[in-house]
């Protein structure tokens, strides 16, 4: 009798621990084969909906985010667990374009039911966030954990990459630059197989870079400024004034406007009448705020300020005077004419390295200087 209890017993703690074991299998057995389930096609079908997706991001068109909504109607009937919950997120990716934030927020709730941390859905949610630094944490605290795949959180780097770029633009819009660049490039070395991240995220990691010597508490109006591929004077007055005491000659502390500066270093001649080396006479128009400033331009005014903050107005004819004693003399840089206005604002910025020749040989006068370019170089002058 008691052996008959005892093997009683032992088969009903059997039985219990199986239904435990069932109970909780169930959900992982379920998961693994839906993960399994998903095939070749269904993978390609997401590959092209997210190269579409990030294009749409960079550039958003109307009529392509009209057919890309009808390309994930016609995928919603696929029945796959995973698969729907990547195409919910992906959804909500554009509905964030659409401007249809209710609906992005759904599809993410509907994407988390379907699949727990899946990495498109954690992107999602740091989009859905208003707060940046709130924004940051989701992704770091996914990349940290690895809960970002249904393949086992990082397995063969799923989501890393992908992660990796939009913890890149979240810490560029911190101006946190050379942590993004860091993101972009970790993130460009694992997204070999999906180059269109690179096409259209490049720019943003170039921008990182040049302006990784900002700090984050950097004034936001230099920042911007420093963004740009070409300035206006008032856009290259804004950040001296900002950046520099060298304006405080003319200043003495006073709070004036770009414009006013401007206007006042026009009449002193610190900002030039042309930016054409060429001419040998200043022609009767005189420039404007607005005029987009040559590198020809920029080290006219950098010159000049160099030579006042230091005192030694004999600066601004000091190549010039030294060359015309010399017989059979030869400008030393190719693209600047002996005889140019801007022979020695030129070859004292190359000199003294404020500026540079970017093939070793030519100024190249003509071209546009960058906010961020033009700020390396306050900093070699001030």
């Amino acid at each position: 009798m008691g052996r008959l209890f005892i093997s009683r017993l032992f088969l009903g703690c059997l039985f219990a621990g199986l239904l435990i074991f069932t109970f909780f299998s169930c959900g992982t057995i379920k998961n693994d084969l839906a993960i399994t389930s998903m095939d070749e096609s269904s993978k390609a079908d997401l590959f092209d909906l997210e190269e579409k997706i990030v294009n749409l991001e960079s550039a958003p068109v109307s009529g392509a985010m009209a057919e890309t909504r009808k390309t994930i109607s016609g995928l919603s009937g696929i029945p796959d667990d995973i698969f729907q919950a990547y195409l919910s997120a992906w959804s909500g990716r554009l509905y964030i374009l659409e401007g249809k934030i209710d609906e992005a927020g759904r599809e993410l709730k509907k994407s988390r039911t379907l699949s727990q941390g899946n990495w498109v859905s954690v992107i999602l949610a740091s989009r859905m966030e208003l707060s940046m630094p709130a924004s940051l944490k989701i992704l770091e605290d996914a990349l940290s954990t690895g809960r970002y795949s249904d393949t086992g959180g990082g397995v063969d780097n799923e989501g890393t990459g992908e992660i990796q770029i939009e913890k890149g633009r979240v810490l560029l819009a911190l101006n946190r630059f050379t942590e993004a660049a860091a993101s972009f490039d970790l993130a460009f070395g694992l997204l070999t197989d999906k180059p269109f991240y690179r096409d259209n995220y490049l720019a943003a990691r170039n921008r990182a870079w040049e302006l990784r010597n900002l700090g984050g508490d950097t004034n936001a109006r230099t920042v911007e400024i420093a963004g740009r591929d070409g300035m206006t004077w008032r856009d290259l007055l804004d950040i001296t004034k900002t950046e520099t005491d060298l304006l405080r000659f003319l200043t003495a502390g006073q709070d004036w406007t770009p414009d006013e500066i401007f206007r006042r270093l026009l009449d002193r001649s610190f900002i030039p009448a042309t930016q054409d080396i060429t001419l040998t006479e200043w022609p009767a128009g005189q420039p404007g705020p607005d005029d987009i400033v040559l590198r020809s331009g920029t080290a006219w005014l950098l010159w000049h300020l160099y030579a006042e903050n230091r005192a030694s107005r004999g600066l601004l004819s000091r190549y010039s005077s030294r060359y015309a004693n010399m017989p059979g003399a030869k400008s030393p840089i190719t693209d600047l004419p002996l005889l140019s206005p801007f022979f020695d604002s030129i070859l004292g910025c190359v000199e003294l390295e404020f500026m540079n020749l970017p093939d070793g040989k030519n100024f190249v006068p003509a071209e546009p200087v960058k906010g961020s370019v033009f700020l390396t170089m306050l900093k070699k002058l001030n």
